[in-house]
Order: C-alpha cells, then sequence, then structure tokens
C-alpha cells in the first residue's frame, strides 16, 4: 500500500508518495503529462547538469552572502549525490511538457531540497529549513537554470558522441588500409565511372566523417554562452548584483567547462540559436551516416544479381519465406536512425522558431529532440561499427573482373586517343558487347604494349603525365 504526505502548491494541496524525493509541483506534472512515456530519468546527462546548476548558484549565493552556510553544504552535497546517479528515479515526469521547463527545474529544486533536508536531520517535507524556491532556486528562475542545463548536458552528450564516431571513423580507416590493393570501378549516377580502389572509397567514408568530428565541437562550443542570473526575462531582477558572472564561473569550474555570462541577458534568455546550429551539426552527420550505409547495401547487393563488391556480416536470416536470403539489417537500422534525427531537427527549428516576445517556451521539446538524437546516434554508430563495418569483406576478384569488362576504363584512354575515338570505341563495345581493350587493338589506335601501360591499375587511380 502506498503511503502519501500532503503538499500544497498555488493550486493546492496534492497527495505525494511519501518515499518520494520529489514534491507538489513534479507530481502535477506526473499527473497532467502523459505524452511520450518517456521519462526525465532516462536522461541521465541533464539530470547531473541541472544538479551541477544548482550547486554552481549555492555556492554564488553563499559567497554573495544571501544563503546560510550550513543550507548551502546540505545543498552541495545533495547535488553531489544526484550527479552520482543515485536519484535518477526521482525524476518521473515526461520529457514534454507545458511551462517551459518549469517542472523539470522543480523537480530538481524539490529532490534536492529533500536529499539536503535529511541531510540536516529532517524529514521530507519541511521546506522551512530547506526549501526549493527559497533556497534551491534563490536567484533563479526556470528562464536561466533549465536552458543553462540543457546546454551542459548537451556538451556532456556531444562529448560522448564524438568518442563513438571517432570509434567508427577508425573503423572505416583500417579498412581503408586493409582494401588499399583491391581495384573496383567508381561511379557516377549508378553508372560505371573509372576505376578507383575499395580502400579509396573506405578512406573517403572516413573522412567525411572526420570532418563532423570538427563541426561538432565547434557548434558545441555556442553552448558556453549562458544566462544565469538572468532570472525571469534578463533584467536580473531577484539576483543580486554580481550574481550572473560569478555563477558562471562557478559552474566553469565545477563542471570543467569554461562557461562565460552572457553579453546580453534580455537577448540571451529568449535566444535558441545554439540549439539551432547543433542540431543542424547533428543532421549534417546523419545525412553523411545514411548516404553512407545507402552505398554499402549498393556495394552488397546480389549477391547475384547485384554488384557483389563486398559482403556485410550476415546478422539475421533476412526473409520468411524466401530461404538463403540475407538482409542489410545493420546499414537499414542506420538509415532509419538518421531519418528519425533529421526529423528531430525539424522539431528543432519549429520550436525555436515558435518563441514569443522575453522567452521561448518550446525549450523541453527542443532538450528532448537533441538529447534523443546524440543518444539514437550513440547507439546505431556502435550498432553499424561493431556489427557491420569491422566485419566486411572484399570480392576481390570480382571487383577486378568489372573493371577489365567495364566501357569505364575508356575515360584513361582518352588524353591518347582523344574524345571522338573513345566515345566511338565506348559506343561499340557497347552495343556490340566487345571489350574496350579488344577494340582499341582493332582499330590500331594503340599499341598493345602502350594499352597495357595506359590501363595498369596504378595509372589509373590518380594524376599523372601523358606521354
Amino acid at each position: 500500500m502506498v503511503m502519501y504526505r500532503i503538499e500544497n502548491d498555488l493550486i493546492g494541496d496534492l497527495q505525494v508518495p511519501v518515499n518520494a524525493y520529489y514534491g507538489v509541483q513534479t507530481q502535477r506534472a506526473v499527473n497532467n503529462f502523459h505524452i511520450t512515456g518517456i521519462k526525465l530519468s532516462q536522461y541521465p546527462e541533464l539530470i547531473k547538469a541541472l544538479a551541477y546548476v544548482k550547486w554552481a548558484a549555492a555556492e554564488t549565493n553563499f559567497e554573495l552572502g544571501v544563503l546560510d552556510e550550513n543550507i548551502k553544504d546540505a545543498i552541495v552535497k545533495a547535488c553531489k549525490e544526484v550527479i552520482e546517479g543515485k536519484y535518477n528515479n526521482e525524476f518521473p515526469s515526461d520529457v514534454i511538457q507545458g511551462g517551459a521547463g518549469t517542472s523539470t527545474n522543480m523537480n530538481i529544486n524539490e529532490v534536492v531540497a529533500n536529499i539536503a533536508l535529511e541531510i540536516m536531520g529532517h524529514q521530507k517535507g519541511e521546506y522551512q529549513y530547506c526549501s526549493p524556491h527559497d533556497h534551491v532556486n534563490l536567484s533563479q528562475s526556470t528562464n536561466d537554470a533549465y536552458p543553462t542545463s540543457i546546454k551542459l548536458a548537451a556538451i556532456n552528450s556531444n562529448a560522448i558522441l564524438i568518442e563513438h564516431l571517432q570509434l567508427l571513423i577508425n573503423s572505416f580507416r583500417e579498412k581503408g588500409k586493409s582494401f588499399k590493393s583491391v581495384l573496383k570501378m567508381g561511379r557516377t549516377q549508378l553508372q560505371d565511372a573509372v576505376p578507383m580502389t575499395l580502400g579509396q572509397e573506405f578512406e573517403a567514408f572516413a573522412e567525411t566523417l572526420s570532418e563532423d568530428v570538427d563541426r561538432l565541437t565547434q557548434n558545441s562550443n555556442l553552448f558556453l554562452e549562458i544566462n544565469m542570473g538572468a532570472t525571469a526575462i534578463g533584467t536580473g531582477l531577484n539576483a543580486i548584483p554580481g550574481y550572473a558572472e560569478l555563477c558562471a564561473e562557478k559552474l566553469a569550474k565545477i563542471s570543467g567547462h569554461p562557461f562565460v555570462s552572457a553579453k546580453n541577458l534580455v537577448e540571451a534568455t529568449p535566444d535558441t540559436g545554439s540549439y539551432v546550429i547543433y542540431s543542424s551539426a547533428l543532421k549534417r552527420v546523419a545525412i553523411k551516416l545514411s548516404k553512407i550505409c545507402n552505398d554499402l547495401r549498393l556495394l552488397s547487393s546480389g549477391p547475384r544479381c547485384g554488384l557483389n563488391e563486398i559482403n556485410l556480416p550476415a546478422m539475421q536470416p533476412g526473409s520468411s519465406i524466401m530461404p538463403g536470403k540475407v538482409n542489410p539489417v545493420i546499414p537499414e537500422a542506420m538509415n532509419q536512425t538518421c531519418f528519425k534525427v533529421i526529423g528531430n531537427d525539424l522539431t528543432v527549428t519549429m520550436a525555436a522558431e515558435s518563441g514569443q516576445l522575453q522567452l521561448n517556451v518550446m525549450e523541453p521539446v527542443i532538450a528532448y529532440s537533441i538529447l534523443e538524437s546524440v543518444h539514437i546516434l550513440i547507439n546505431a554508430l556502435d550498432c553499424l561499427r561493431i556489427n557491420c563495418i569491422d566485419g566486411i569483406t572484399a570480392n576481390e576478384q570480382h571487383c577486378k573482373d568489372m573493371v577489365l569488362n567495364s566501357i569505364g576504363i575508356v575515360t584513361a584512354l582518352n588524353p591518347y586517343i582523344g574524345y571522338k575515338n573513345s566515345t566511338k570505341v565506348a559506343k561499340e563495345a557497347l552495343g556490340k558487347n566487345k571489350s574496350v581493350y579488344d577494340l582499341v587493338l582493332e582499330y590500331k589506335l594503340l599499341s598493345k604494349e602502350k594499352l597495357d601501360e595506359i590501363l595498369n591499375p596504378e595509372n589509373m587511380l590518380g594524376p599523372h603525365k601523358y606521354n
């Protein structure tokens, strides 16, 4: 049987589970918002960030002389325990909520206050000794504490994302090295183009993703400007002089990130530009990953009636009706993950656009979208690397045979026999199912020795002088 305690707020009295560290305003959020079924507890990075912000605020308020030392010490100790992950289950409200994040801000205020009360020897709910509002939320509002927490959570999550992205990049580079001698036909518009190596193709995958490591880092640095001390709309009402700058310094010290106070707090409070820029970087990664997975599915297509240049690890039977069929399920899963990230970016865009006047009340869905995108990308990156990329093998002889049988090698002859002759040879080779090699010799356009030299794979893989 669940036991309850009675707490009250502006709306009135409400039952809260007696053992809960959250309080009345969190309970109202639980009652009001049945949207996604996904709780704040599923995003521990955000919970940690909220606790760091409350810790920094308590240190700042104490140093400025507005918070008793005993209460400060209890709040700081409570925040540290939250950061350790001991109270993640005390954040039960839905990630999508009205109120511009007030429910989330009050959730951390209530949890920290009740932990602090027990540290001080009091009972949960005895807020006269440590209040969620008057002490934990001192010199703050949701409108500065909440976005600052989102930014810290995004910075920490981004660091994890980059680690996992780098692991995938390394795997592509290793495949690039192992496939460096595998000659194959490059393609443009799904048509034969010019020869290359499979190693060059995989190295290109690695390089295009490595560009995004820098982009993610640069864009996440925009989160380092915060609006603590704003507090409601940027005028600083209810914060004392010096609070904004000192709180940024405190948060920088305890978090390890060089946070700075925004130059204009009225501008910074409703501004969601940093979220838009960072979300666009996530979208860029997703678009590139999805394109790479499209390529992997094409390169492995077949095995008898497709390109069949590479073999993906067989992870599960591919059909309930077609015996022997194995599908590229891992790249398919990554594709779908990327679609979700791209959709989340649109959500961030629309939410950022929907702010009015001195506040953007849509920040909960912005936070949810960004943190979800990072979370599922991390999981999908590992899935792709471990279950697919690391196990890819090449069908080397098949790749070489397709090059030698391709009309595309005529491009290598163009500088020697001219565009007109090259076109003639290509057209006849295609129309009569003859080889380019045989036709060049038949028309005496080049000697066999010269032709063999030109078509040497090493001479077709990069710039070189014609003679």
